[in-house]
């Protein structure tokens, strides 16, 4: 077993296979909560992660004009929409890994990751059950084209550990907050319980994510001695590449730390740019 929270980090982020990239990722968060509990708790330690995770030959990546368009209202419509999702699950895995490799650097109070190992487990947890209702169905990832350009944020955050938190974990997963409920309400209209299920265990756990980002994303804030506010609306207009898109799931986002006038002020800004 890895030595070091880094050397974990990039165990994962170099295994290719997408079911075995959950796998390992989960084992790993079993051996640091296990370290912990033995007292001899794992160190963060220093390890350069890969610039791109290492990913399976399928799904075909494309481009986001060229995907071809969901239709939730339909069977296969919400298989793709199904696969979507765990793309989306798979690459969060990495991207929880990787801040933990890429910012070792970084000084951090040892909850800071604590909070990563628990979210990279949450997301392995939640690509399973994705992948299970997929096979469920006669289908697997990698059966439909996904999208090319989720690592992109991951890319262009490399070097700024409070860019990295604005824009995936308050940003990115922020809107997986808006659009869940959407997800839940057509699965449960199919009669498909078992997918709902899955949805509800995802919707509840992001909540947590976007919360550890802003807790964060708040403490870096405050030991530079910046408003997070404006720190905040700097980042992700440099470093997101666009407006946010209402409507927004204020209930949720509040729960989790994000307060209206984080995220509005960016939203005035769609299709201005």
């Amino acid at each position: 077993m890895p030595q070091t929270v880094s050397d974990c980090a990039v165990a994962v982020l170099t295994t290719a296979g997408a079911r075995e990239k959950a796998a390992l990722s989960r084992r790993l968060a079993a051996h640091w909560r296990d370290r912990l509990a033995a007292g001899t708790p794992l160190p963060m330690g220093t390890a350069a992660p890969p610039d791109t995770p290492a990913r399976p030959a399928r799904p075909e990546l494309l481009s986001p004009r060229d995907m071809p368009r969901r239709r939730p209202g339909s069977a296969g419509g919400r298989l793709a929409l199904l696969h979507a999702i765990a793309h989306i699950e798979l690459n969060a895995i990495d991207l929880h890994w990787d801040v933990l490799a890429r910012f070792s650097h970084v000084p951090m109070p040892a909850g800071f990751a604590e909070d990563w190992v628990r979210a990279a487990d949450d997301e392995s947890k939640h690509f399973n059950l994705l992948a299970d209702r997929l096979e469920a169905f006669g289908s697997a990832y990698g059966a439909f084209p996904a999208h090319a350009g989720l690592w992109r944020s991951a890319e262009m955050t490399a070097h700024d550990l409070p860019a990295r938190l604005a824009v995936v974990p308050m940003v990115l997963e922020a809107r997986g907050l808006d659009v869940t409920p959407g997800m839940i309400e057509a699965f449960t209209r199919a009669g498909d319980v078992q997918t709902v299920a899955a949805l509800e265990v995802i919707y509840a756990d992001e909540v947590a994510h976007v919360a550890y980002g802003s807790k964060w994303f708040h403490f870096l804030c405050g030991r530079e001695d910046l408003d997070p506010k404006i720190a905040f609306h700097d980042l992700v207009r440099r470093h997101f590449g666009g407006a946010l898109k209402p409507p927004f799931n204020e209930a949720k986002r509040a729960d989790a730390g994000l307060p209206p006038d984080f995220y509005w002020p960016l939203a005035a800004d769609f299709g201005q740019s």
